[in-house]
């Protein structure tokens, strides 16, 4: 480079290591080196910009200049570009100190510490663009999500087994660990809601059978059986149990709750893709993008939906005037190493105490996820789920109090990461239990959503 450029090259930049006191006395201010308006006091010498930007560069880059007028060039506004062994000189001889120009790291930190304060005088706002994005979800969840569960059909759920007390022993020890005041999950469901439930079992059986055959649904947050096909004597207790089972539409039953789940799963699964259905955004990407998203989502978006009427002090689940426990999860077929993790999300997440808006908006960054298998159009579902998670974060930061907000957008995005570990065993049991009890337990909606096929 030419040292003509070094002169003024790059153009100057106002950068944190120049932002220096200014005298503010009204009168004008002179650089001491060229003559030009001075912007203040730059490396302990009142300076222009051009020439606070020259010292920097020639003392981060030295170089050996040289006048051809013998060192004795007059530095003005005009000239200073022609000498830079003069211009060098006068900016040392008025007292510009090498020292005090800032390493790279040292203006980075400074430019960090400056960004921090502008936040903090700056508090975060929801753009006009973000608040559509919202109210658009929002309408479209109170659309599909039915708290009352008033048009929920269902078939009838057989509760006249005891409950399965080795579960709820280990439920309950891990439910305190939890929460460290939880009560033995038997005790729980035999007293805080035993009414609740018998009532509930009752109205149920006065319920008719449903006359479509199939709308059938995987309660997700459902619990654990023990091994069933270890041994022969394991097998034949089996056999044993289905010839005394209870029969539902002609057929011996294993798992005395799974009608009743998968009526309930298949109807959350009806009421999340017509959620989907109503988002612009959704609508306009392929269909198999569609498909790929729903079924990737599912098990996540019923986990969130679930968790909204999750009552943590009973460990009970209150679906409008139908109360379910991980007793039910387990006579429908569920096993502990799903129900174990999934039990301790829901206490994880309620606990975090999320506004109903903010449970829409976790939905919807489940949704769209573009590394669900069978995804195509990778770009703009990115695109979308980055903006949703950028208004959830600025919807935190903006709506909630100091206390309230403390880490609480990345603790959400450390639930959302746990559901996604306990996906593929969710499916694999789903398909464990299809075989084991096949017959017209399960919708074909529900074996879509958990088949592996695109």
């Amino acid at each position: 480079m030419s040292k003509e450029n070094l002169s003024d090259w790059p153009p100057s930049q106002t950068s944190a290591e120049e932002e220096e006191e200014e005298e503010d006395d009204g009168e004008p201010k002179v650089c001491q080196v060229c003559g030009d308006r001075a912007t203040g006091y730059h490396f302990n010498a009142m300076t222009c910009e051009g020439c606070k930007g020259f010292f920097r560069r020639a003392m981060k880059h030295p170089t050996k200049f040289c006048c051809p007028q013998q060192g004795v060039c007059v530095i003005t506004k005009n000239n200073r570009r022609q000498c830079q062994a003069c211009r060098l000189h006068k900016c040392q001889s008025i007292g510009m100190l090498k020292e005090l120009i800032m390493s790279k790291e040292a203006v980075e930190k400074r430019r960090s510490q400056i960004r921090r304060n502008r936040m903090v005088e700056e508090p975060p706002v929801l753009s006009p663009q973000q608040e559509a994005v919202i109210q658009e979800l929002f309408n479209a969840h109170e659309k599909t999500f039915d708290v009352t569960f008033s048009h929920f059909q269902f078939r009838p759920i057989d509760r006249d087994l005891n409950p399965m007390s080795v579960w709820n022993q280990t439920a309950s020890g891990q439910s305190a660990k939890q929460t460290g005041r939880m009560d033995n999950l038997s005790s729980s469901y035999s007293t805080s809601t035993s009414t609740s439930l018998s009532s509930s079992s009752c109205s149920l059986e006065d319920e008719e059978d449903r006359s479509d055959g199939g709308k059938n649904t995987v309660f997700t947050t459902l619990p654990d059986v023990a091994d069933l096909t270890t041994d022969m004597e394991e097998k034949k207790e089996e056999e044993k149990e289905k010839k005394e089972g209870r029969s539902d539409g002609g057929k011996n039953t294993v798992f005395t709750t799974l009608p009743h789940i998968a009526d309930l799963t298949t109807y959350m699964i009806q009421n999340i893709i017509n959620f989907a259905k109503g988002l612009p955004s959704f609508r306009a990407l392929a269909i198999d993008d569609q498909i790929s998203l729903l079924k990737g989502a599912m098990f996540e978006m019923m986990q969130i939906r679930f968790n909204m009427m999750f009552n943590v002090k009973t460990g009970i689940w209150e679906c409008g005037p139908l109360t379910y426990c991980m007793d039910d999860a387990v006579r429908a077929g569920f096993q502990r190493h799903l129900l174990d993790p999934l039990m301790r999300f829901h206490y994880t997440l309620r606990n975090l105490q999320l506004q109903e808006v903010e449970y829409v908006l976790m939905q919807a960054i489940s949704l769209f996820s573009p590394d669900r298998p069978g995804v195509i159009n990778h770009g703009v579902i990115d695109s979308l789920q980055e903006k949703l998670a950028i208004a959830l974060k600025v919807h935190i930061d903006s709506k909630r109090a100091k206390p309230e907000k403390h880490l609480l957008y990345p603790k959400i995005l450390a639930c959302l990461t746990e559901m996604r570990t306990m996906n593929e065993e969710y499916t694999k049991q789903v398909l464990q239990i299809q075989d084991i009890q096949p017959g017209n337990s399960f919708d074909p909606l529900i074996l879509e959503v958990v088949s592996k096929d695109p």
